[in-house]
């Protein structure tokens, strides 16, 4: 575990000790709550405005009046993750985290998010704030303001206790020239941290899994560290992909495909820890295409991509920033890796679900 993961676990839960859940009138949520009445207003000033308080809310408007200046970015997601709760968050933060990393993936400065819940009947009241604070958390973690939202209630069995949509406005960094197109043969691709994490973590909840080390999500906001990297390296950063579902290899298919060129992989570069390796050979999984939350990859000019490694191992959530492979003239519209044996072998794209509902 690193410093950074630490001191992250220790502001999570000084949050949770500092926002108690409130005095209400019910223990579960029901459908009076999605009303648009009594129930609905005591929800709402009780949970979600008090907490998440700021001047946009507290206008109560059915939207927010935004001033924005320049181009910007705009993003849209929907969670709904299978358990809500898992080692190292829950579908709170990852909602944030989410939308906050996939403004960042197209070179923009998050500033502003909404937020829609769907809640299933029955929910514990005692869940849904854990899951509000985690979103405030979240939220100030990435400096991001939430200014509109909307609460629906579906009947018991019409759900599955919570699904979030989160929709994202940021401002594009100056230097941003994030595009497909600007990638050239020969540019770099770099992954900042261990790969398959997240998905792993899920899995080990739903098939009652534990492992000595203690795998958890890597769900975290991204946004800062790709500003810095911005800052430093500007025009040099061709593009930028979050890894989420489909993982590495799907991420990189796509690439190859919208690019018409090939991509070479070396498998000894690819950071996975060694517990969440264990986890996949014993799982039948395969790292390159499980789902990652707080991991993105950068495709890079050549003549830059050492010094955007190094540069991005001193920054958060890049320890393990690491150059997998490469932008080739070969295979076009595919990619290969190289194994540690030194045999070669095509890496598809990933057909039907390997690890359903993780995200």
């Amino acid at each position: 575990m690193t410093e950074m993961t630490t001191a992250i676990k220790a502001a999570k839960l000084k949050m949770q000790l500092q926002c108690p859940l409130p005095t209400l009138d019910f223990e579960v949520i029901t459908l009076g709550h999605g009303s648009g009445g009594l129930l609905t207003n005591k929800l709402l000033d009780s949970g979600v405005f008090d907490l998440l308080r700021n001047d946009w809310l507290d206008q109560r408007h059915d939207g927010a009046v935004l001033h924005l200046a320049g181009p910007v970015a705009f993003t849209t997601d929907s969670f709904v993750i299978h358990p809500v709760f898992f080692p190292g968050g829950n579908i709170g933060e990852l909602a944030v985290n989410g939308t906050v990393n996939d403004l960042a993936m197209c070179g923009a400065i998050p500033a502003y998010l909404s937020l829609s819940f769907i809640l299933e009947e029955g929910l514990p009241m005692q869940e849904f704030w854990d899951i509000l604070v985690a979103i405030k958390f979240a939220a100030e973690q990435a400096g991001v303001q939430i200014v509109t939202g909307d609460t629906k209630v579906v009947e018991r069995g019409k759900g599955d206790k919570i699904f979030i949509n989160t929709t994202g406005i940021g401002h594009l960094h100056p230097q941003a020239q994030i595009s497909a197109k600007r990638i050239q043969v020969g540019d770099k691709i770099i992954v900042s941290n261990y790969l398959a994490t997240h998905g792993i973590a899920i899995m080990s909840v739903r098939e009652g899994l534990e492992f000595e080390s203690g795998i958890e999500s890597d769900t975290v906001n991204l946004n800062h560290t790709v500003e810095a990297l911005l800052d430093d390296f500007g025009a040099a950063i061709h593009l930028l992909r979050d890894p989420t579902r489909g993982g590495l290899a799907t991420v990189l298919n796509e690439i190859a495909r919208d690019i018409r060129q090939g991509v070479h992989l070396d498998q000894e570069a690819l950071p996975v820890d060694e517990s969440v390796a264990g986890a996949c050979e014993l799982l039948g999984l395969d790292p390159l295409y499980v789902a990652n939350e707080g991991v993105f990859v950068a495709v890079v000019s050549s003549d830059q991509a050492e010094a955007f490694t190094t540069t991005l191992r001193t920054l958060p959530h890049g320890e393990q920033a690491a150059v997998v492979g490469e932008v080739v003239a070969d295979h076009p519209g595919k990619v290969v890796i190289r194994s540690a044996i030194g045999g070669r072998r095509i890496v598809n794209m990933l057909v039907g679900d390997q690890l359903p509902r993780i995200c």
